[in-house]
């Protein structure tokens, strides 16, 4: 599948629909004896980062969970995404750098959800002798943040405009990082065109669509239930995802026109 250029933003009715990630949550909620049946964790370190106007509260349901799978998930400690402004990268880099060491040198593993899938994607190319994976849920990437409906409101709280490009020196955000990539991704989803949230597909950089509201991805089971089996994969012995059997049903080939 060939993605254009430019993907206009979601339509205003994907957008009204956002309301449902409280229904989505409350799916969760019902559905945790049901998702602790995915696979469990080797207690590797993992970091959370949430999308733009939110803070640690918003990850701390995905990251409850991930700790229930035997995982060591932790917050990035920065109050509230307003953009990537002054410290912010180097602040991100200091939490990679003390979890690694905190934790016996263990790579880490990032998710990132909206705009903070972009910072994991940045970070897992910078520090990538300290990443064991990434996984980005609902993050454009791979366009124009015009391909957003909250590209204003991130002019408005970062002060940046998003015609200006980041300083970033790992390269376009659209390159995968050079360790497992994974992104989870909506075509029902009311912020971002799904468009802009492709991997190119590589062995090691994947993509799975979920059918999910952008503002329900950090939540929503299927999408929770997809982040854990990423993590459990061994390390040094990453495959894609398997959506055969039942999963075929709830996660649809993103690759269909």
């Amino acid at each position: 599948m060939s993605m254009p250029e430019f993907a206009p933003p979601p339509s205003k009715a994907l957008l009204f629909l956002e309301g449902r990630a409280l229904s989505e949550f409350g799916a969760f909620c019902a559905m945790r004896p049901w998702l602790s049946l995915a696979p469990h964790g080797d207690g590797h370190p993992v970091l959370v980062l949430p999308g733009l106007l939110a803070d640690d509260t918003s990850t701390r349901p995905l990251r409850d969970f991930l700790k229930s799978q035997g995982y060591r998930a932790h917050g990035w400690k920065q109050g509230r995404n307003r953009g990537l402004r002054e410290n912010v990268e180097g602040d991100m880099v200091a939490r990679v750098d003390e979890l690694y060491e905190r934790h016996g040198r263990r790579k880490i593993s990032l998710i990132g959800w909206s705009l903070g899938g972009l910072y994991a994607r940045h970070i897992a190319k910078i520090r990538a002798d300290k990443v064991r994976c990434m996984i980005s849920l609902g993050s454009p990437f791979a366009g124009s943040p015009r391909s957003t409906n909250a590209w204003q409101v991130y002019e408005w709280v970062s002060g940046t405009k998003v015609d200006e490009q980041l300083p970033l020196d790992s390269g376009l955000l659209a390159d995968p990082p050079p360790v497992p990539t994974t992104s989870v991704f909506s075509r029902t989803d009311g912020l971002c065109a799904w468009q802009s949230c492709l991997n190119e597909e590589t062995d090691a950089a994947e993509n799975i669509e979920v059918i999910s509201s952008h503002c329900g991805l950090g939540h929503h089971p299927a999408a929770v239930f997809a982040v854990a089996d990423r993590l459990a994969q061994p390390e040094g012995g990453w495959q894609k995802f398997d959506r055969s059997g039942w999963k075929s049903v709830v996660y649809p080939d993103w690759r269909r026109e």
